[in-house]
C-alpha cells in the first residue's frame, strides 16, 4: 500500500513532469519521459480496440531507459470480451513482443452468477464493473508507480478534460495519457500511415468496444461511446474517473 509519504512524491512527480513537458508535448516525448523517471516501474494499459498506443510506445521508447525489458502491458480480462478483442490482444502481444499482464477478476463469470444473481451487468452494471474492471484494476497497478493510458478527450465529454500527466488519485500513482490531444483525424491517420492492428470489430461497426454483453453498434451519427451501455445512464466503467 501506499505511504502517505509515498504518495506525496508521486503527485510531486506528476506536478513536475506536467511543468517540464507543458500541455503541448508529444505522445513520444510522453512515454519517454515515463521511461525516463520510472524505469521499468510503469505499465501501459490496453483494451485492445486497436495497438496505437503500443505501437508509439514500441517506436518512442529508448529500451536501455527500462533495462532493455519487454514493454509491460496490462489488459483487464473480464471474462465477457468479445472473443475478436481477445485475438487481438494475442497477436497485439507476439508483433511487439510484450511482457502481457493478463488481470483476471477473483470470481469467475459463472462463480459471481452464483453468488450475485445472473447476468449482474444488466441488473448492476456499475457494480459488475467495479467487480470484474475496478478492483482487480486496483490489485494489479499496486506493485507500479506509474500507468499510461490511451484515452483521449474526443472519446467522451467525462473525458475532454483528460491531463497528459496527473496523479491518479483513485489508484495512487501517476497517471500519463500520451494521446489525450490526439482528434479521431490524427488517430485514424496514425494508424492509416503505420498499418497499425485494429480490432475487426472497429470496422463492424463499433467504434468504442468493452465487453460484450454492455456494448451495441451506435446509432449512425450519435456519439460513438451511446453504444456502452446503452439505454442507460452509465457513462463510463470507473476506470477512468480521477
Amino acid at each position: 500500500m501506499t505511504t502517505t509519504l509515498e504518495t506525496a512524491h508521486l503527485r510531486e512527480i506528476a506536478e513536475d513532469g506536467a511543468r517540464q513537458l507543458g500541455p503541448d508535448a508529444s505522445a513520444e516525448q510522453l512515454l519517454q519521459w515515463t521511461a525516463d523517471v520510472f524505469g521499468t516501474d510503469f505499465v501501459i494499459a490496453a483494451n485492445m480496440q486497436d495497438a496505437v498506443l503500443l505501437d508509439v510506445a514500441s517506436k518512442a521508447i529508448d529500451r536501455s531507459t527500462v533495462q532493455n525489458e519487454k514493454l509491460k502491458v496490462l489488459f483487464l480480462d473480464t471474462g465477457y470480451h468479445f472473443v475478436e478483442t481477445l485475438g487481438t490482444r494475442d497477436a497485439v502481444v507476439d508483433i511487439y513482443d510484450l511482457d502481457l499482464i493478463n488481470v483476471e477478476p477473483e470470481q469467475t463469470v459463472a462463480e459471481q452468477d452464483s453468488l450475485l444473481g445472473k447476468n449482474l451487468f444488466a441488473s448492476d452494471p456499475a457494480e459488475c464493473c467495479r467487480l470484474r474492471k475496478v478492483v482487480p484494476l486496483k490489485a494489479s497497478l499496486a506493485p507500479f508507480r506509474a500507468w499510461v493510458t490511451g484515452i483521449r478527450r474526443v472519446e467522451a465529454p467525462t473525458r475532454a478534460n483528460a491531463p497528459l500527466i496527473s496523479f491518479d488519485e483513485g489508484f495512487g500513482l501517476v497517471k500519463i495519457n500520451p494521446l489525450a490531444a490526439w482528434s479521431d483525424e490524427r488517430f485514424q491517420d496514425y494508424i492509416d500511415t503505420h498499418g497499425v492492428l485494429v480490432n475487426p470489430l472497429v470496422d463492424d461497426g463499433y467504434p468504442s468496444i468493452g465487453c460484450e454483453p454492455c456494448t451495441a453498434k451506435p446509432v449512425p451519427g450519435q456519439d460513438p461511446r451511446s453504444g456502452r451501455w446503452a439505454g442507460s445512464a452509465k457513462t463510463e466503467c470507473g476506470l477512468h474517473a480521477s
